[in-house]
């Protein structure tokens, strides 16, 4: 009962790495249980810096019922300053509760525990959208380790790709993206500086980038059936979102801070852009056609943070890579 557990990053990154399909799997099951009413998923608490106004430290607290029963929080820094100095952008940790005592029982390093549920999120997206594992064109913008983890869920997905493009306005990373999509995921791979030439008659859009406020503007930039992960959530302009298909992973979470869903309701006044959620399109109580983009945009939720924490605790546990921390709690009886 009073049992508290350490586990790493290079840990919780080697039993991703070898579970990236079933977390595909835990994903989808949290966003249905999330559907049903069977968690709690607080709006998230961003605290920000005067003299730092691209940072934030985000909290995203929440509950996670149906087989999980767990509570908890992640702390996740968003920096960007720190790209320049060769550094990842994000830091984070995730600190679980038993649900019966609300005694905390593990802290994870949850950088990569974040950086899995987002793209195990986004091919879940994808696969759901077209209806299947095949893209002629995949095309990633933003060439980061957020774009990096996308692609190794799509690769544990064994999805077909023709050919992958990469763009980023950092034409190294770029190079260094492609050149590990293939060399070790086995994609033929290619780089492109123009982002009109990345975008054109790719099947699926990856948008994996820092941007802080919509680049893509141009009412033409994604062609009528374009599935588009929208997973930096502020690249695109509101005309081209109000004109799309619109699926979220939470329409309250998503429409604010100035995401392009954000954007599009302040702009028009109304939220009957949005299509539905993820879960709906899972259930089939809203669907999607070939005649305009479809843009899939999730803000990210507690809930699946709690999922992929609790599958990483699972599985160290029984492998005996946690890191048990004895006497953790000072005291265990009240006299």
């Amino acid at each position: 009962m009073f049992e508290f557990s350490v586990i790493g990053g290079r840990t919780a990154r080697d039993i991703i790495g070898r579970s990236r399909r079933e977390i595909v799997r835990e994903v989808r099951e949290t966003y249905l249980t999330h559907d049903e009413g069977d968690s709690v998923n607080p709006d998230s608490y961003f605290l920000r810096f005067p003299d730092k106004p691209d940072a934030r430290i985000i909290a995203l607290p929440a509950y996670l019922g149906g087989k999980h029963d767990v509570a908890g929080i992640k702390w996740i820094g968003s920096f960007p300053g720190n790209i320049s100095h060769g550094i990842p952008r994000a830091s984070a940790a995730l600190l679980l509760n038993d649900y019966a005592t609300g005694y905390p029982f593990a802290l994870l390093e949850a950088s990569q525990i974040s950086a899995a549920r987002t793209a195990a999120s986004a091919v879940l997206a994808a696969e759901q959208l077209t209806g299947g594992r095949t893209a002629r064109r995949l095309t990633v913008v933003g060439a980061g380790i957020i774009a990096r983890n996308i692609l190794e869920f799509f690769a544990a997905q064994e999805w077909s790709v023709d050919t992958l493009v990469v763009h980023d306005q950092h034409p190294e990373y770029g190079r260094a993206l492609a050149g590990y999509a293939t060399d070790s995921l086995g994609y033929r791979a290619e780089t492109t500086d123009d982002l009109r030439t990345a975008l054109d008659v790719a099947d699926v859009v990856v948008l994996a980038t820092t941007a802080g406020e919509p680049y893509i503007l141009d009412p033409r930039a994604f062609a009528p059936g374009q599935v588009v992960l929208n997973i930096s959530l502020r690249d695109i302009g509101p005309e081209i979102v109000h004109d799309s298909y619109n699926i979220v992973d939470d329409i309250d979470h998503c429409l604010k801070a100035n995401t392009s869903p954000h954007l599009a309701e302040q702009k028009y006044g109304n939220r009957d852009f949005i299509t539905g959620t993820l879960a709906q399109h899972i259930r089939g109580e809203v669907t999607t056609r070939p005649d305009k983009p479809v843009i899939f945009s999730p803000f990210g939720l507690g809930v699946l943070d709690l999922a992929v924490g609790a599958h990483v605790y699972r599985a160290a546990t029984e492998a005996g890579e946690a890191i048990a921390i004895d006497d953790f709690f000072g005291e265990t009886t009240r006299w």
